[in-house]
């Protein structure tokens, strides 16, 4: 496979370049649960160990969102969405596991600072392959904070 590899050298050096233009931080899942804030209905997820921070992207994996048909006076909790997205790190970084918590710290545009203050869950551990140029983790977005009054 050394073969392999030479030949998509080039192909990951693109994909570092170009693609993993921000900084993205992956922190472990703790052992603590969440914590729901009564006044404002919001979970916080207390910090991890860090796992990796470094070059990267998050990149949407779908125009639409899974929403629930429920209403929300008869759910006991707050209506939900699935945002998936999917999380893009240089192959020698480490492996996400499931339930990792990942943000972006820093964009390489200023203009384009949506993805700031948002979390995603890492929704399985990162994908490997024997054949690579870019580790792909799949991501699920948190619910955003409520409005305020």
């Amino acid at each position: 496979m050394a073969g392999l590899d030479k030949a998509l050298a080039g192909a990951t050096r693109w994909i570092g370049t170009n693609l993993l233009v921000d900084t993205v931080r992956v922190r472990a899942a703790t052992t603590t649960e969440p914590v729901l804030d009564p006044d404002t209905g919001d979970i916080t997820y207390p910090d991890g160990a860090l796992i990796y921070e470094g070059p990267g992207a998050v990149l949407p994996t779908s125009a639409t969102m899974e929403r629930s048909a429920v209403a929300e006076q008869v759910q006991p909790w707050i209506r939900q969405t699935r945002s998936p997205y999917m999380l893009l790190t240089p192959i020698d970084a480490p492996i996400p596991p499931e339930g990792a918590l990942v943000d972006v710290t820093a964009v390489h545009d200023p203009a384009r600072t949506s993805l700031l203050g948002r979390t995603w869950l890492a929704a399985d551990p990162g994908q490997a392959s024997t054949v690579e140029v870019v580790r792909r983790t799949a991501l699920d977005q948190n619910r955003a904070p409520a409005a305020g009054p």
